[in-house]
C-alpha cells in the first residue's frame, strides 16, 4: 500500500529517516494513516500491527520534521517456500510533503536495514491504475512485478480506491541485484525490450473520483487487468514504466532474465501472501 505522490511542499533539510521509538511514534503512525487514505475503522490498521511488526523482526521507519512525523514505511517478515523476505504493508507521506523524495528516502532506509538484517528482497503490493506509485516502484526504485491479485483487499473505504476492486501487482525489490544496485547508483537503467506495453490514462484519477466517469475507470481496471494476466502467463514480467508530457502511465514488460540465485527462482513461483499492501 503506497500513497506518497502529489503536489506539495520541496523536501525541507530538517526530515530525519529513522526507526520509530515508543508507543507515542507509533500511534502517530496509526494518526498519518487515517489522514492519508481516509479509512474507516473498518480498514484502519490498529496500533497493536506496528507494535507487532516491530517485534518481530519487521519495521516501522518514520520521516520526522521538526520532531514531528511526516511519513513512516511499516513491514511485516514473511516467508516463500524456499526463504524469508520482508513484505512493506504500508507507505505513507504527508500530503504537503509529497513530491518532495521523501518516500524514496523511506524505501532507501528501508533497503539499508534490511540487507544489514540478511534480507535479499522486499516485495509490496500497488494499485495498477496508480501512475505516481508505479513510477517510483519501477523506475526510481527498480522493483519488477510478475504476479497480479485480484480484489485483494474486497472494496475499500478510501476514496483513493474510488469503489473499485483493489487490484494489486506484486513489486519484488531484489535489494543485491545488478538491475537495482546500477539503478541506485547511477539512476539510470538497462534499456528494457519491451515485448508488450498497457497503458493507463492520466484521467484515471479524475474517473476514479467522480461517480459519473467511475464506469470508464472500471473499463481500464477490466481490461488491463486481462492483459497483465495473460502477460504473467506468458513468462512476461513488469521491467519498465514511462511517463508522457501530459500524464499517461505505461508498463513496459518483457523477460525477467537476471536470477540472483536458485532462491529467487523460487520465490518467483511461490504465491502471493494475502493481507498484505
Amino acid at each position: 500500500m503506497a500513497a506518497i505522490e502529489g503536489a506539495g511542499k520541496p523536501l525541507r533539510a530538517e526530515v530525519e529517516v529513522r526507526l520509530c521509538r515508543g508507543l507515542d511514534e507509533l500511534n502517530a503512525c496509526v494518526a498519518l494513516q487515517k489522514e492519508v487514505w481516509n479509512f474507516s475503522d473498518y480498514d484502519l490498521i490498529p496500533l497493536r500491527l506496528f507494535v507487532v511488526a516491530e517485534k518481530i523482526g519487521g519495521q516501522v521507519i518514520g520521516a520526522f520534521a521538526a520532531g514531528e512525523l511526516v511519513g513512516y514505511a511499516m513491514s511485516i517478515p514473511g516467508a516463500h517456500n524456499s526463504g524469508s523476505y520482508l513484505h512493506s504493508h504500508m507507505l505513507a507521506v504527508r500530503e504537503s510533503y509529497r513530491n518532495a523524495g521523501v518516500g524514496r528516502r523511506l524505501k532507501l532506509f528501508q533497503r539499508e536495514d534490511a540487507l544489514a538484517r540478511g534480507f535479499e528482497l522486499i516485495e509490496w503490493t500497488f494499485d495498477p491504475l496508480e501512475i505516481k506509485n508505479a513510477w517510483l516502484n519501477i523506475e526510481k526504485l527498480g522493483a519488477i512485478a510478475r504476479r497480479y491479485n485480484l480484489n485483494q483487499y474486497g472494496i475499500s473505504s478510501s476514496p483513493l480506491q474510488g469503489g473499485l476492486p483493489t487490484d494489486r501487482l506484486v513489486a519484488e525489490w531484489w535489494l543485491r541485484s545488478e538491475r537495482v544496485e546500477t539503478l541506485l547508483k547511477t539512476r539510470r537503467h538497462t534499456p528494457v525490450r519491451a515485448e508488450m506495453t498497457i497503458a493507463v490514462p492520466a484521467e484515471i484519477y479524475t474517473w476514479k473520483s467522480a461517480p459519473q466517469h467511475r464506469h470508464k475507470a472500471e473499463q481500464v481496471q477490466a481490461r488491463n487487468r486481462e492483459h497483465f494476466l495473460d502477460a504473467f502467463a506468458r513468462g512476461l514480467a513488469v521491467l519498465g514504466y514511462e511517463r508522457d508530457a501530459i500524464g499517461n502511465g505505461t508498463f513496459l514488460l518483457g523477460k525477467w532474465e537476471k536470477l540472483i540465485d536458485s532462491s529467487e527462482a523460487g520465490a518467483s513461483q511461490a504465491p502471493a501472501p494475502g493481507g498484505a499492501e
